[in-house]
């Protein structure tokens, strides 16, 4: 087939990849001069099976009521004018129950798993290097309210099959000595040896290197403006050159919608309604003065619910939600204090470790659905499918869903226990033993 991949992030170009492998043609469509541009440019860097578990639980609507108020607050609603950000939120409000919550758990572990079994096959088979760090990665926590819930959401991961261990504070500083500055404020942790980190954008860009030496062709600098239908199929997309400003109409077999936050608005005039709404994330990358002195193993910090992860001689910080609609800036007084609080809380942990004088802010717009369960299979227009909606776990996710999405339009399910766009749920997965 002749396939367009809209969209050159992590989750497009894993599903240009995949296609690439099938055998078909692919064209990748992106507004940004390179891929990786935006919601996968700088985040998190984590590759976090264990830490799978969904935002909406039995507690969330408490916490983001008090929370309301915060600018630094790890969840900040702020309620504008928009009845696609009222309706994200009453159905947000439906998945805080213990059911649910379960459910989604289930999900979402199936699909890390293997989506991290697809990216360790990428990287034998590509070898591309992306300051991944094979370290596992480490949750601790400063109270024992923390750690009591923690240990919770270690025995919830075990029965999905993901060694969660909980470790005393002597424990925590074994695995990562470089918290011995904030030791006496650490009540203990857990750790998962076999999660990972890694820089997503390094790897995104140099996988659609190796997709257009495969044959791909990329078409950066272009934004989508629309579609041209034909009953339930779509003739063709519509595209206009940033730089000169024409416009042009592709035709392909198939399309694939992997735009993050904006492929719900791509969508609706389509009659695709997608629970999709952009969550707003921040993170600062700052260089090491100290680099023997920082942390290796990837970290959440559950206080304020940031990650911490090295990538080589530079630390990225990152975190915080604020559901604000679509703008991805950073120069109102809600997101300079955000970052602020970035660098902030790192020096607190690390003081005068890296260099806080110049820290590398960023900000994007992470694509979330009420379940956190992102949208991924064929859309109510034929031969439409989409890739999607998977808020903070794009990189964990990513490989994966863009092997499903493909193994899908060859007409093949993936042995996965998930619940494809389209299906009236997921198939069943045997229990695994814990690793």
């Amino acid at each position: 087939m002749n396939v367009i991949v809209m969209g050159a992030g992590i989750i497009g170009i894993s599903t240009a990849w995949h296609l690439l492998e099938q055998g078909h043609r692919v064209t990748v469509i992106d507004r940004q001069p390179d891929a990786a541009m935006e919601t996968s440019f700088a985040n998190g860097a984590q590759i976090s099976v264990s830490f799978c578990e969904p935002w909406a639980n039995a507690q969330a609507p408490f916490k983001v009521a008090r929370w309301l108020l915060r600018d630094d607050s790890p969840l900040l609603f702020r309620p504008r004018l928009d009845p696609h950000q009222w309706r994200w939120g009453l159905a947000f409000l439906a998945q805080c129950n213990d059911a649910a919550f379960e459910r989604n758990v289930a999900q979402l572990v199936a699909l890390g798993r293997y989506s991290h079994e697809t990216l360790k096959g990428m990287v034998a088979q590509t070898g591309i290097e992306y300051q991944r760090l094979e370290r596992g990665i480490l949750h601790f926590f400063s109270s024992q309210q923390e750690l009591d819930a923690g240990a919770a959401g270690a025995e919830l991961m075990r029965r999905h099959g993901v060694d969660r261990r909980v470790l005393s504070r002597e424990e925590v500083l074994k695995v990562e000595p470089a918290l011995r500055h904030f030791a006496d404020r650490i009540f203990g942790g857990t750790f998962t040896a076999s999660d990972e980190s890694g820089d997503a954008r390094v790897f995104t860009q140099a996988l659609a290197r190796r997709c257009a030496q495969q044959g791909a062709t990329f078409l950066y600098g272009h934004d989508v403006l629309g579609f041209e239908t034909g009953g339930r199929l779509l003739d063709a997309v519509q595209v206009r050159e940033r730089a000169s400003g024409r416009v042009a109409v592709l035709k392909a077999d198939a399309y694939v919608a992997a735009m993050g936050s904006f492929t719900a608005p791509l969508l609706r005039p389509l009659g695709i309604r997608l629970p999709i709404y952009p969550a707003k994330g921040y993170s600062a990358t700052m260089k090491l003065k100290r680099p023997q002195d920082a942390s290796v193993v990837s970290m959440i910090d559950d206080a304020r619910k940031i990650a911490i992860s090295r990538l080589g001689d530079h630390i990225r910080v990152a975190g915080t939600a604020e559901m604000a609609g679509y703008d991805a800036s950073i120069d109102s007084r809600t997101s300079r204090r955000r970052c602020a609080a970035l660098v902030a809380r790192y020096e607190e942990l690390f003081p005068g470790v890296a260099d806080t004088s110049e820290p590398n802010f960023w900000a994007g717009l992470r694509p979330s659905t009420p379940s956190n369960i992102p949208i991924i299979g064929r859309s109510r227009v034929h031969n439409l499918w989409i890739n999607a909606g998977h808020g903070t776990l794009g990189w964990t996710h990513g490989a994966g869903s863009g092997r499903a999405l493909a193994e899908l339009m060859a007409g093949r399910r993936p042995r996965i226990g998930f619940g494809f766009h389209g299906e009236a749920g997921p198939a069943p997965q045997p229990r695994m033993a814990a690793a």
